[in-house]
């Protein structure tokens, strides 16, 4: 359980320290790929906090846990966008907040649906 409470913590560093660089990398892309990158971001992320507390809750009814790690992955979302409004060149934007809202929706749904489907009929 403490592995995968580490691995939440580790890709939730990455996150943060990626968007510590003033001129991160790749930042002569289009808006598109920024979009992408943060519905990737925060789809790992999203996924990863639901291993995490399933393994936490393994008795919980899925569709509470992945709301929980859907909210867990959009607060840190918030909060990483209020750590890049101190970042130099960056700022922050809440229609980033809205893909990584929805990076986390779509990356807590896949995970539900792949391994949902044993843990959703008990619930």
């Amino acid at each position: 359980m403490r592995l995968r409470f580490a691995l939440v913590a580790g890709w939730a560093a990455l996150i943060f320290i990626g968007s510590s660089f003033p001129n991160p990398p790749g930042a002569s892309g289009g808006e598109w790929q920024y979009d992408l990158a943060h519905m990737v971001e925060y789809g790992v992320l999203g996924a990863l906090v639901l291993v995490a507390l399933r393994g936490y809750r393994a008795g919980a009814r899925v569709m509470a846990l992945a709301l929980g790690a859907w909210a867990i992955a959009v607060f840190y979302g918030m909060s990483d966008e209020f750590h890049q409004s101190f970042v130099p060149n960056r700022d922050a934007n809440w229609m980033d907040v809205g893909f990584d809202a929805l990076g986390a929706a779509v990356g807590v749904g896949v995970l539900t649906g792949i391994r949902g489907g044993r843990a959703s009929r008990r619930a």
